[in-house]
């Protein structure tokens, strides 16, 4: 069976072109657009339950972080993936605290974007802290270098603008990045700057 995705964006070619990249990175999705909550929820009572709703913020009507409740009482068993163009740590918290598993940047590489999508598809929650490490995360050991790179990560910098500000070549800011995410156990940039300072990692 198919697996179902919602997409909620008023933006009809952000819509159009995640639906295209699903499509063609993963196969077996029945892939159905909204433009706002009101339409997403509007749908027929018997239509198939998604499994996953792709959700932005800023929708007319009911915003996506106020509507997330309304999804809940209609899809109970479903899971939520805020994708936002505001990337504020302050806005993935509370993307996180109303129950989201995931919160994705639009800014995000395609990759970072459909990886996410995949492991919530797959069951995946968001990745809890490494065993034994404290509030302040010093069981995660960052070299020197990364924790450069994750301060500047945490202000929003590109692997461009990282790489000048360090004087370090894209391709090796790149590979610190990487390597960050798979030590925080995140996907996306934006997910590696909240778990940052949620673990007191950057001021």
């Amino acid at each position: 069976m198919n697996q179902t995705i919602i997409l909620i964006d008023d933006h009809s070619l952000f819509r159009a072109g995640l639906r295209l990249m699903l499509a063609e990175a993963l196969g077996g999705l029945d892939v159905r657009e909204a433009a706002s909550l009101d339409e997403a929820l509007a749908g027929p009572r018997d239509a198939a339950a998604p499994q996953l709703v792709l959700l932005d913020i800023q929708l007319p009507g009911v915003n996506g972080l106020d509507g997330m409740a309304l999804i809940r009482r209609r899809w109970p068993d479903c899971a939520i993936i805020v994708l936002s163009a505001d990337a504020a740590s302050e806005t993935a918290h509370d993307a996180l605290a109303r129950g989201a598993a995931r919160f994705v940047s639009k800014a995000e590489p395609a990759g970072a974007i459909l990886a996410a999508i995949s492991a919530v598809l797959r069951g995946e929650a968001g990745a809890p802290l490494p065993p034994g490490a404290g509030e302040r995360g010093e069981q995660l050991r960052l070299t020197p270098r990364q924790c450069e790179v994750l301060a500047l990560i945490c202000q929003g910098l590109s692997n461009k603008l990282i790489a000048r500000r360090l004087n370090l070549s894209e391709n090796t800011v790149r590979g610190h990045v990487q390597a960050l995410l798979a030590l925080l156990g995140v996907v996306s940039r934006s997910e590696a700057a909240f778990a940052a300072r949620s673990r007191g990692l950057v001021g």
